[in-house]
């Protein structure tokens, strides 16, 4: 079974319990105009250049058959090698499960010993559910974390699930038309899997990331807070206000960021709400 990833961050302490393996894995069926890594949202290897540090030598046009117009790479990678400042990356690389399993159980001894184990990330990691389910066949019983945005087929969502040891799961917005307005999605099957997800009995964890005008209404918050305030198996909501260095790489992908919503404007907390209902939250 073979897969693409684009990053594997060792001793990662803020996706899951304990210190973790985190691989993140490339595609993405939305595209939140707030996405801050537009590098998982494609699932092909794409060119990643440091523009702001490039000195126009010249050097990667020289090998390129393009003239090194990113509009036009066929991301052979011939620039990469060129570059003086090593300013040029690819993002995406494709790994066979048995050998991206023998690569993460390399710290199985520290990650264990310090409460981790290894969480799949993204892009979107249900995306690509059977690399996924693949790789946790071969990491001997390793403690296992996926972070989704749910959305996913029931079935898709729920082999995931079920093969995992904890779950954190985004909440951006109930209003199904104002999700798909900024995330290019309506959100009926991600509500609908997040009901199955407390049901299947795994802990998880909630992220709201806090959008100025986008979904931090009282109103939002409100209706978030009655679907979750019953939740048996909710450890609790981390909320992750918006920062102004979401839209640093796009230009990195030759890419715009237009995120449509006032990026300088501070994100209301209404955690009041909360606080009314006892569902245990964090604002991170």
């Amino acid at each position: 079974m073979k897969g693409i990833i684009f990053d594997i961050k060792e001793m990662a302490v803020y996706d899951g319990p304990g210190i973790r393996t985190t691989v993140f894995l490339k595609g993405c069926p939305l595209h939140c105009s707030w996405c801050h890594n537009p590098e998982g949202i494609s699932p092909h290897p794409q060119l990643m250049v440091s523009k702001a540090s490039c000195i126009d030598c010249g050097a990667c046009a020289e090998v390129c058959d393009f003239d090194a117009d990113p509009t036009r790479c066929v991301v052979c990678g011939s620039c990469i090698k060129k570059c003086p400042l090593r300013l040029r990356k690819i993002v995406g690389e494709v790994w066979d499960s048995d050998d991206l399993a023998k690569e993460l159980l390399r710290n199985r001894t520290i990650l264990e010993k310090n409460g981790g184990g290894i969480t799949f990330s993204g892009g979107e990691p249900l995306a690509q559910h059977e690399f996924v389910l693949s790789i946790i066949e071969k990491l001997e019983g390793m403690h296992c974390v996926v972070e989704t945005s749910g959305y996913a087929t029931k079935k898709i969502f729920s082999s995931v699930v079920d093969a995992m040891d904890f779950v954190i799961m985004d909440l951006k917005v109930i209003d199904s038309a104002v999700h798909e307005e900024f995330c290019g999605v309506p959100n009926s099957q991600i509500l609908q899997n997040l009901l199955y997800l407390n049901e299947s009995g795994k802990p998880f964890i909630i992220r709201i990331p806090l959008i100025p005008g986008v979904n931090d209404s009282e109103a939002n918050f409100e209706a978030t807070a009655s679907i979750v305030k019953d939740f048996t198996n909710l450890e609790r909501v981390e909320i992750l206000p918006y920062h102004k260095t979401a839209g640093a790489k796009y230009t990195m992908l030759s890419q715009d960021y237009n995120p449509r919503f006032d990026v300088d404007q501070n994100p209301h907390m209404h955690t009041h709400i909360f606080l009314k209902q006892d569902i245990p939250f964090i604002v991170a």
